[in-house]
C-alpha cells in the first residue's frame, strides 16, 4: 500500500511548493505537495470504477443533496453483445472511437481468460499464449514471471486513433483478420459513452441494455470517529513511523466503515476474545453522525474526478471527506486496483491518499 501526503495552498491550485523531502525507501513513505493536478492524474488511472464511495459528516452531506438529484449524478452505462470485428469497422468504429469518445471492457479474467478493454482510443487485449500465436499479434509478457500454476500470458495494445488505424493499413488489417478469424465469438461488454450520443446511434444496431449508477445514501450513520488531524510529531523528520501508522490506521477505520462494520458503530461493545479492533486513538474517540454516499457499476474515472471537484467546492473548506474509487477485480483472487482521498479536517489544503494496486 503507497499513501502520500498532499498539501495544495488552495483548492484551484495545480501546483504548489514541495512539503518535505522524500524519507526513507519502503512503501508509504513518500510525500509530495503538488498540487490537486496530481491528485487528478491518480483518478483517471484506474482505468474502469466498479463502485464509488463518498464519506462526510451529516451536515455536510446536507449541502450536497440537491447535486445528487442532478442527472449527472446518476452516470449510465450499457450491457451489449458484439464481436470484437463489429467494434473496429463501419459507423460504431468511425462515430465512438475516431470521433467520440468511449470505454469498453468485455467479460473474464485477466489472469485466466482473453479480455479486451478500451479506452481513449487504445484497444488492449489479454492474451494466453494460444491465442496470442493463432492471431500473429505483437505483444508484450504479462503478468509475473514465473509464477506457478499460472500459463503464459501476453498483452497487445492498439491505438485505434492512430492515422495508421484505419481498413487497408497493413497492421490494422492484421488486427482486423485476427478479429475475424480468432477472436470471433460475441462476447458481453460493458459501454459507457463519454461523449456525446451521435444521431443515429450505432450503437442501438446492437440491442443494448441500459443502466444507471443511482447514488445509494445512508444518513445519519452513528460512528465512533477518531481525530483525523495528524499528529504535530508525525511530521518531523523523526516521525516517519508514526505517520505511516497514523496512516494505516486511518485507511483501516475508513475501510470499516465503507464496508458497515459493526466495531466502528458507537456503543459498539463486542468481547475482545473475538475481535481485538478498537478504534485509533490519537486523540479522542467522539460518536458523530456521517453519511455514506455510493454509486456501484461502470464508472469512467472522469467522472469521480468531478464528484472530487463538486465535493470540494460544495462542502465548507473546514470539514473532512473521504472519496474512495475501486476498480473491477484482477487476476485469480480478483485482487482490484482503488484510491482513497481523505481531506484533512480544519486543513482545506492538506489530504491523505491511499493509491493500492492489486497483483495482475
Amino acid at each position: 500500500m503507497l499513501f502520500h501526503l498532499w498539501h495544495v495552498d488552495s483548492p484551484g491550485a495545480k501546483a504548489a511548493a514541495l512539503k518535505r523531502k522524500a524519507m526513507g525507501q519502503s512503501p508509504g513513505s513518500r510525500f509530495y505537495s503538488q498540487g490537486l493536478q496530481l491528485i487528478y492524474q491518480i483518478i483517471e488511472a484506474h482505468i474502469d470504477s466498479l463502485q464509488v464511495d463518498l464519506i462526510l459528516p451529516q451536515e455536510a452531506a446536507d449541502k450536497l443533496r440537491i447535486k445528487l438529484a442532478q442527472e449527472t449524478y446518476s452516470p449510465t452505462y450499457y450491457r451489449v453483445i458484439m464481436k470484437l470485428a463489429d467494434i473496429l469497422d463501419g459507423d460504431f468504429f468511425t462515430q465512438n472511437i475516431k470521433l467520440g469518445s468511449i470505454m469498453m471492457l468485455s467479460n473474464g479474467n485477466t489472469s485466466q481468460e482473453n479480455v479486451f478493454s478500451l479506452r481513449d482510443g487504445i484497444l488492449t487485449m489479454f492474451l494466453d499464449k494460444e491465442a496470442y500465436e493463432r492471431a500473429g499479434l505483437v505483444g508484450q509478457p504479462h503478468g509475473v514471471k514465473g509464477k506457478r500454476g499460472l500459463k503464459p500470458r501476453w498483452v497487445v495494445q492498439y491505438d485505434l486513433r492512430a492515422p495508421a488505424s484505419f481498413p487497408g493499413k497493413k497492421g490494422y488489417d492484421r488486427l482486423l483478420y485476427a478479429c475475424r478469424n480468432v477472436f470471433d465469438q460475441p462476447i458481453t461488454w460493458l459501454f459507457h459513452r463519454q461523449s456525446s450520443t451521435p444521431d443515429p446511434d450505432p450503437l442501438l444496431n446492437f440491442f443494448p441494455t441500459k443502466y444507471s449508477s443511482a447514488p445509494f445514501m445512508e444518513e445519519d450513520l452513528d460512528v465512533q470517529t477518531p481525530t483525523l488531524k495528524i499528529p504535530g510529531h508525525a511530521l518531523t523528520d523523526d516521525g516517519r513511523l508514526e505517520l505511516e501508522d497514523f496512516a494505516t490506521e486511518i485507511y483501516e477505520w475508513l475501510s470499516l466503515l465503507r464496508l458497515k462494520s459493526p466495531r466502528v458503530e458507537s456503543g459498539d461493545n463486542i468481547d475482545p476474545f473475538l475481535s481485538r479492533y478498537s478504534v485509533p486513538a490519537h486523540g479522542q474517540v467522539d460518536s458523530s453522525r456521517l453519511c455514506k454516499i455510493s454509486w456501484q457499476g461502470f464508472i469512467a474515472p472522469g467522472w469521480a474526478r468531478q464528484v472530487l471537484v463538486d465535493v470540494i467546492l460544495s462542502v465548507s473548506s473546514r470539514s473532512w471527506f473521504s472519496l474512495h474509487a475501486a476498480s473491477f477485480g484482477k487476476g485469480v483472487k480478483g485482487e482490484s486496483s482503488e484510491c482513497t482521498i481523505l481531506r484533512l479536517p480544519g486543513a482545506p489544503g492538506e489530504y491523505l491518499l491511499w493509491d493500492i494496486h492489486g497483483h495482475e
